[in-house]
């Protein structure tokens, strides 16, 4: 039978690890500001809408 294990590769040394990014970094992308700035202002202009228009 073909012997298909293999052994754990060690990362190397002198590759700075990474940082776990969070939240803050996903909010600093600009597609997803422009995404969130558009639905926000949607829903001001809706609210605006309803309290002054109707």
């Amino acid at each position: 039978m073909l012997d298909t294990s293999r052994e754990p590769v060690p990362a190397p040394t002198d590759a700075p690890a990474e940082e776990p990014r969070g939240c803050l970094f996903a909010l600093s992308q600009p597609p997803l500001m422009i995404f969130l700035g558009v639905i926000g202002c949607l829903l001001l202009m809706a609210a605006v809408h309803d309290l002054f228009v109707l």
